[in-house]
C-alpha cells in the first residue's frame, strides 16, 4: 500500500491471528461503515495518516453490504468507505456502476490483506466463498473484485442475480450464477476463521507453530449491523395470513429474507461465544452490535436518502461509544 513503511507481516510476526468479520445488512451497512471509519481515524492517530485497517488484520471478511466494504477496505486510495454508500437507493445499474468505478480490474489476489466474501450460487445451490487463500489454490476463483461484491450484494427480491465467468491459465471456464452471500452466511465471522483454519491445517508456513484449535492465538471483531430487540417484529396472527407475496413483501419490509438474515447472523454469533468460552479464549472474541431507534431506520427507508441516513448515524456517534470493552493482545 502506498505510503506504508514496511511490507504486511504474516500473522506470527506479533504471535496474533487478526480477524475482522462484517454482516450483511443493506442499508444499515452504514453502521459497521461508520464504526470502521472512526477505528481507522483512531488507528492513525496512533500510527500516522497512512494507516490502514488493512495493516492491522490478517483476514478480513464480509458479506453483502459488508462485502463491498471489506472489498474497499483492503485497496489503495480508498479510504472513505461509507462514501460508497452514500447516493440514492441501489437498482443495479446503479450499483454496478459505483462498484466498477471504485474497484477497477482489480482481482482478488490483489488486496493488501487476505479477505474472504461469501456469495450463493443459484445454479449449483452451493455458497461460493472468494478467498484470496483459495483463490492462490484455485485460479478459477480470482475474479475481479467489482463481480464479486456485485454478486454478494444481489440481494432476492432488491437486486438482479449476477451472472459471470473466470478463465484459469490453461482456459477452462468457470461459470457463475451469483445471489447475495447472506442467504448462505449473514454473519461471516465462521467464515474467517474456517478459512485461516484451513491454512493453518495445510501446514502453511505463515501460521507455524499456531494449532488449529488454538483460539487464545486469535483476536476476531465481529461487526453487526444493528439491532433493535426491544421492538417486536412480526406476530403468528399475522403472519398465519400471508401468502408467497406476504412473506416477501409486508408493510413496507421482507419478513422472509429478515427472518433468515436475522437468524443466521445472531446462530454463528452463539455459537462462536460458546466455542470461545469452552476454549477459555472468550476474551479473545469481540461481537458489536448497535442498538438504532425505529425512527432511524425508518427515516433511512422512507426517504430512500441513505446519505441523511448517514449523517443521522454519525450524528449520533455511533461507533465512538463501542470500543471500551476490554480485548487481550498479549
Amino acid at each position: 500500500m502506498e505510503g506504508l513503511k514496511s511490507p504486511l507481516q504474516p500473522p506470527t510476526y506479533g504471535n496474533l491471528i487478526t480477524v475482522l468479520s462484517i454482516d450483511g445488512g443493506g442499508i444499515r451497512g452504514i453502521i459497521p461503515g461508520t464504526i470502521l471509519e472512526f477505528l481507522e481515524s483512531e488507528l492513525q492517530k496512533l500510527d500516522g495518516k497512512d494507516a490502514r485497517l488493512a495493516d492491522y488484520f490478517d483476514v478480513i471478511a464480509g458479506t453483502s453490504t459488508g462485502g463491498l466494504v471489506t472489498a474497499m477496505s483492503p485497496l489503495p486510495h480508498v479510504t472513505k468507505v461509507t462514501k460508497a454508500l452514500q447516493g440514492p437507493k441501489y437498482d443495479g445499474k446503479y450499483l454496478h456502476n459505483l462498484v466498477k468505478e471504485k474497484l477497477g480490474h482489480t482481482r482478488l489476489h490483489e488486496t493488501l490483506t487476505n479477505v474472504a466474501i461469501p456469495t450463493f450460487d443459484i445454479k449449483t445451490l452451493q455458497p461460493t466463498v472468494f478467498s484470496t487463500y483459495e483463490a492462490a489454490n484455485h485460479p478459477s476463483l480470482d475474479a475481479l473484485l467489482s463481480d464479486i461484491c456485485i454478486g454478494t450484494s444481489a440481494a432476492p427480491t432488491y437486486l438482479p442475480a449476477l451472472y459471470f465467468e473466470t478463465q484459469d491459465p490453461t482456459g477452462k471456464v468457470r461459470k457463475f450464477n451469483l445471489i447475495d452471500g447472506g442467504v448462505a452466511a449473514n454473519n461471516p465471522t465462521l467464515i474467517a476463521i474456517g478459512e485461516v483454519t484451513k491454512q493453518i491445517i495445510r501446514g502453511s508456513p505463515d501460521f507455524f507453530p499456531i494449532k488449529p484449535m488454538d483460539y487464545g492465538r486469535f483476536l476476531v471483531i465481529s461487526l453487526g449491523t444493528g439491532s433493535s430487540k426491544s421492538e417486536e417484529k412480526y406476530e403468528a396472527d399475522e403472519a398465519s395470513k400471508w401468502g408467497v407475496l406476504g412473506w416477501l413483501t409486508s408493510d413496507g419490509s421482507t419478513p422472509l429474507v429478515n427472518v433468515f438474515t436475522q437468524a443466521s447472523a445472531d446462530m454463528v454469533d452463539f455459537h462462536l461465544s460458546v466455542v470461545f468460552k469452552a476454549l477459555k479464549s472468550e476474551e479473545r472474541y469481540l461481537r458489536i452490535q448497535a442498538s438504532y431507534i425505529r425512527l432511524l431506520y425508518m427515516r433511512c427507508n422512507q426517504r430512500n436518502e441513505t446519505f441523511t441516513c448517514c449523517k443521522a448515524v454519525n450524528k449520533r456517534g455511533m461507533g465512538k461509544n463501542l470500543f471500551t470493552g476490554n480485548v487481550t493482545l498479549t
